[in-house]
């Protein structure tokens, strides 16, 4: 299973997972800039770092998370969880087209709930390959 994790990760880091990670980075960093949004940005390099390599782990949520996550991620689906789901969308296309790209561009859709709603979540080793939830 590992190799094929390896294998799956590096097709995504080459068609898709550097693009959807440079822009989780630009988010992450506007969020830094702010000051104030900077559990945003740990969030969004937490996810950056997700959308380079996903294949092997997957995201959960964290029984500790409260209501400020619940708040923080309705501040984040505003202002910048809608435009990485729409990145995430527009990844997708192009691999659905590709025919041979259809799991990923599949892989790509099932990112789009995480990138609308970050906060209250990790990021863990999974066995059963790809569980992008």
């Amino acid at each position: 299973m590992k190799v094929i994790n390896l294998i799956l990760n590096v097709i995504w880091l080459i068609f898709c997972g550097l693009w959807m990670a440079i822009g989780y980075a630009i988010a992450g960093i506007i969020c830094f800039v702010l000051i104030i949004t900077i559990p945003f940005g740990i969030a969004a390099f937490r996810l950056a770092g997700f959308m380079l390599w996903p294949f092997g782990r997957t995201t959960v949520e964290k029984p500790d998370a409260g209501a400020a996550s619940c708040i923080g991620n309705v501040i984040w689906l505003v202002f910048a969880g809608w435009w990485l789901a729409l990145a995430h969308l527009a990844t997708s296309i192009p691999l659905f087209i590709s025919i041979i790209g259809i799991p990923f561009g599949w892989a790509n859709l099932k990112m789009i709930p995480i990138s609308l709603m970050p906060l209250g979540r990790e990021v863990v080793q999974s066995d059963d390959g790809f569980g992008g939830r």
